[in-house]
């Protein structure tokens, strides 16, 4: 066998070996998995066997030699190893069972299962954000189930629940009236990190603020005065856990502070950068502690009440701001106190520590029969800053199909044309991203209707032109740190 062959030969017999051993090594994780997740979660193991090291050199010498240089293959990793090295003369007579077929068979049965049939003429599921405004004029409600729509979703964060249900029944009215079925989507608040002006600026509720200027951060105005610029983060027990020289991002990291003093119950605040247009910091915008361990529930009290009402109503629930398995673990456990038949839960990763447990979140996701992952890309990319933001986002979609866990795209869709009606050229493209995901989610906007027409044309066009991107596997710091953990 020539001398580069036989390289490769074993480098992917020794990968192939190590996935072999996988089942048994891991099999105190395995046994906890629902039968059904069983091979799936078989295979999200082997795929981080595969990323925990640097194979970028093996690819480059694979795909030289006219051979699979495992670049898609999340899906069905041991087999694809396989596969390759048949075609250097190996010979196996027990086939790995998770083929190309089955892993691609599973997420779209899942997608089924939590989103319904993808929409007539469509590529990928759509779930559009309802606002109150859709009660004034019902009709508009047939027109995008017509254009799209098959998932309703419902943000629990606004509203109350004589709200959400009147939502509800007019969905359903609707989907009765057109013949088009639509889930219902219930997101979980989670913790409401939302600026709370308590000093200067409290009546109009903004402020200037200049770079070097000094915000304190309390729960009241106890200790300063009405000229004072104190905001509250808008949760409990978030200040004694900062500590100087961590970052604050408000207003989806328009400004920039950092911690630069703490006291008994307050914590001084330095702006390092405003970019906001006006230079103002506003009431309720979104505040984010990107370098901070908080011990704030995921789950809050107002979600705990939430429960039995989505219980009786979602279809899927979204579990906002999760940050490990035992949250994961509370919310099933709090939910089946209600009914043992639970929806699915569709976990939103959009904080850092998400990321950082993401594999240990599958792993428990795959207790039950189904979930989805909502890669929630607006604190997402304040959380872990925006530069690495197109690295996590393919990262946690690459986990997801190795785990045959359906995605949904979510956060700024085609924003500027929702809001205003004109597309930038950038959300052009993003939106052809999306188009890969399972499942694409719109926010609330004045021109959702244009929204669906325009992103119907893109995802459709994107689809006929690629499923995958040939990648280069460098080190998946996820899958190492995950690894040497268990």
């Amino acid at each position: 066998m020539n001398p580069e062959l036989k390289a490769l030969h074993e480098e992917l017999s020794s990968l192939q070996e190590e996935m072999k051993k996988s089942a048994s090594r891991y099999a105190s994780l395995l046994e906890k998995v629902h039968p059904s997740q069983v091979e799936s979660a078989k295979n999200l193991l082997n795929y981080l066997i595969l990323r925990k090291t640097d194979i970028q050199e093996l690819q480059e010498n694979l795909h030289r030699h006219g051979l699979s240089s495992l670049a898609s293959c999340e899906s069905h990793t041991h087999r694809q190893i396989q596969v390759t090295l048949e075609r250097l003369g190996e010979d196996f007579s027990e086939e790995e069972a998770i083929s190309l077929d089955y892993g691609r068979a599973k997420i779209q049965e899942t997608a089924r299962g939590l989103f319904g049939e993808a929409p007539e003429n469509w590529p990928t599921s759509v779930m559009v954000t309802f606002d109150q405004a859709f009660l004034d004029k019902k009709e508009i409600v047939s027109d995008l189930l017509k254009k799209g729509m098959g998932i309703a979703r419902i943000n629990c964060a606004h509203d109350g629940p004589k709200i959400w249900e009147e939502m509800i029944k007019l969905v359903r009215q609707s989907s009765k009236k057109t013949g088009i079925p639509c889930k219902i989507h219930l997101d979980l608040a989670g913790p409401k990190l939302r600026t709370e002006l308590l000093g200067k600026g409290r009546i109009s509720g903004r402020i200037e603020v200049a770079n070097g200027e000094k915000i304190w951060l309390s729960e009241s105005l106890e200790g300063f005065s009405e000229k004072d610029l104190v905001i509250s983060p808008g949760e409990k027990g978030i200040i004694e856990d900062l500590k100087v020289g961590e970052r604050v991002f408000i207003d989806d990291g328009m400004i920039m502070a950092k911690v630069v003093k703490l006291m008994k119950n307050s914590a001084m605040l330095v702006v390092e950068r405003n970019s906001s247009k006006k230079g103002r910091l506003n009431a309720e915008k979104g505040i984010n502690f990107p370098d901070s361990k908080l011990r704030i529930p995921s789950l809050t009290e107002f979600d705990l009440e939430c429960l039995e009402f989505a219980v009786e109503y979602a279809d899927t629930i979204g579990f906002s701001f999760v940050r490990e398995a035992k949250d994961l673990e509370l919310l099933r456990n709090e939910l089946r106190k209600y009914s043992e038949d639970i929806p699915p839960i569709i976990l939103k990763i959009e904080t850092y520590e998400s990321v950082i447990n993401f594999p240990e979140l599958l792993l428990e996701g795959m207790k039950e029969p189904s979930f989805g992952v909502m890669i929630a890309r607006g604190d997402l990319a304040v959380e872990i800053g925006f530069g690495r933001l197109v690295e996590i986002q393919e990262e946690v979609s690459w986990l997801c199909e190795a785990a045959h866990v359906p995605v949904i795209w979510a956060t700024q869709v085609l924003e500027n044309l929702h809001k205003s009606g004109i597309a930038s050229r950038a959300e052009i493209t993003d939106a052809g991203r999306a188009a890969l995901a399972e499942c694409i989610m719109i926010n609330k906007g004045k021109h959702t209707l244009a929204v669906l027409k325009i992103l119907q044309e893109i995802t459709k066009r994107s689809r006929s032109l690629k499923r995958k991107n040939r990648l280069l596997f460098r080190p998946l710091s996820i899958a190492e740190r995950f690894l040497k953990k268990i």
